[in-house]
């Protein structure tokens, strides 16, 4: 989370779980891989995985991340490319946490396009970005019930 954005909250077994994630899946899926079944945006067999099965916290997971990726992709949008790349970098591991592979790597991308500092660039691979987490989100949306 990015510092002075929120008030503190309780902690949650899926706030300790997604820092737990953040910190062993960096290194774990490339980030343009894809969902083992091909087809969800969410590698739903890796968020079993990193629940351990616990519907309850796969739900609670999901709904951080959402909040999490709105929050973040809010504020890459008109930031200048090297707060979009760590902003970007923040997203790209916790995508990688809930198996969101094209998340991660459109995250990736904004981290590469912020390296030239070329706004533009920069400005075009957020956008990339803004769609490829509204996928994700409306997969979320989807998979707990809500609308």
């Amino acid at each position: 989370m990015v510092q002075g954005t929120a008030k503190p909250t309780a902690r949650s077994p899926a706030n300790d779980l997604l820092e737990q994630q953040l910190g062993s899946s960096a290194c774990g899926h490339g980030a343009g891989e894809a969902s083992r079944d091909g087809e969800s945006i969410i590698d739903l067999t890796h968020l079993a995985r990193m629940t351990m099965g616990e519907k309850h916290l796969e739900a609670e997971v999901l709904a951080l991340f959402d909040r999490q990726a709105g929050m973040l992709l809010a504020r890459m949008k008109g930031a200048s490319p090297k707060a979009a790349a760590a902003l970007a970098h923040t997203l790209a591991g916790s995508a990688r946490g809930i198996g969101a592979w094209e998340v991660a790597g459109a995250a990736q991308e904004v981290e590469l396009a912020a390296q030239g500092s070329l706004r533009a660039e920069t400005a075009s691979a957020v956008h990339a970005l803004g769609r490829v987490v509204a996928r994700a989100q409306a997969a979320i949306k989807e998979l707990l019930g809500t609308t």
